[in-house]
């Protein structure tokens, strides 16, 4: 258990660094109140379904994503800025590697889950859904922000971060999306050979399960 404690203290230091004299609190408050949700949960189905270590790793770096960008809104990280002006790019990118990390988290819970519970039949199904759960996760996230920017007094050049790009919401999606290929491609064996190492049978259980609706797999 105490892994999963040092996680939970990384999260908590992150979080109140995120939260010290933040550039505008209305937006530190709206970005970080997704990472308590998500918290909430993991916290509450703990005992139910605990996922692997490397899955808590890889929520956790994109918690302080959210943190960094929360912190200095997600135009202004320093860094990128460097990354900016040395490189001549035309606006802070800081935004689009987060997206590409957030793209990888739902391919990652969502394979876990459809895998350990025995919910579909058939790994590249599993595969397909788990994209196509990435992709739903990015479109409500950029509709919720759009929503928030309406209903919200905080101005939306600071929240929703677009830097006058006109196709930012639509390279946010890629880059989600190709964050989730990422995950398919380059980490689904260590992802399973993990799986495996925490949980054993995992996979002789889910054969079996993908055997009893079609004899011929087995």
């Amino acid at each position: 258990m105490k892994k999963y404690y040092f996680l939970l203290f990384l999260f908590i230091l992150g979080s109140f660094w995120s939260g010290i004299h933040p550039f505008r609190f209305g937006v530190w408050l709206a970005e970080i109140v997704t990472t308590f949700m998500g918290l909430i949960i993991l916290i509450v189905t703990f005992k139910k379904f605990r996922f692997t270590l490397f899955s808590y790793i890889a929520i956790l770096i994109s918690c302080y994503f959210i943190f960094i960008g929360a912190h200095y809104s997600f135009a202004r990280v320093p860094l990128f800025n460097w990354v900016r002006d040395y490189f001549g790019h035309e606006r802070n990118n800081f935004d689009k590697i987060g997206h590409f990390v957030q793209g990888i988290l739902p391919v990652l819970i969502g394979r876990e889950v459809f895998i350990r519970q025995r919910l579909i039949r058939g790994y590249k199904w599993i595969s397909f859904i788990s994209f196509c759960i990435c992709m739903a996760t990015t479109s409500v996230y950029e509709l919720a922000e759009y929503f928030a920017a309406l209903t919200s007094k905080i101005p939306p050049v600071d929240f929703l971060g677009t830097q006058g790009y006109f196709w930012d919401t639509q390279t946010d999606m890629l880059y989600a999306a190709l964050g989730g290929l990422f995950t398919l491609i380059f980490l689904q064996k260590t992802h399973d050979r993990l799986m495996e190492k925490e949980f054993p049978g995992t996979f002789q259980q889910f054969r079996s399960f993908v055997s009893e609706s079609n004899p011929s797999a087995g």
